[in-house]
């Protein structure tokens, strides 16, 4: 596990025990565009298969912020669900926070890290982060909004088997 403190006491680590699920779900599911809605379990599974960054406060230790990475730990990371409490804004925590994963992923020998962001662009600029020099290289695959079952998490079919 990496862990790393800041002048002002404010600690990160990337243990995934002392992620707070509960406070992270509801940042996510209540203020995150990106995550609107997101179901305290698919939350869990995110970042059971993530490289989770939390970030304390000091004295009391509460979570104040969080990211994951979901990477390889070798050559490729996605950096996503960044978030930082509302109450703990302003205190250059995202930015530390972005850099402390750069920096870490990078000891890992990760050379490409990808993120994508509405409303943050000179957070990430601050650290390192441009937009894509040539996005036509680049596709997706977004079945974001394809019915899913809350029973099983799969695709619902909404017609008749295909037969052959």
């Amino acid at each position: 596990m990496f862990t790393l403190t800041r002048d002002d006491g404010y600690l990160l680590s990337t243990d995934p025990d002392r992620i707070d699920l509960d406070r992270v779900h509801h940042w996510l599911s209540t203020d995150a565009y990106w995550a609107i809605g997101r179901s305290w379990e698919t939350v869990a599974r995110a970042f059971a298969g993530s490289l989770p960054f939390g970030v304390y406060r000091p004295g009391d230790g509460r979570q104040v912020a969080v990211a994951r990475a979901v990477t390889d730990q070798a050559t490729f990371a996605w950096l996503c669900d960044v978030y930082v409490d509302p109450g703990e804004r302003g205190r250059g925590l995202g930015s530390w926070l972005a850099r402390a994963v750069r920096d870490h992923l990078d000891a890992l020998g990760v050379r490409r890290i990808l993120l994508a962001t509405n409303d943050a662009h000179g957070v990430y600029a601050k650290v390192g982060f441009t937009p894509l020099p040539d996005p036509r290289r680049w596709m997706q695959l977004d079945r974001r909004d394809q019915a899913v079952s809350q029973l099983t998490g799969k695709e619902q079919s909404g017609g008749s088997p295909l037969t052959v």
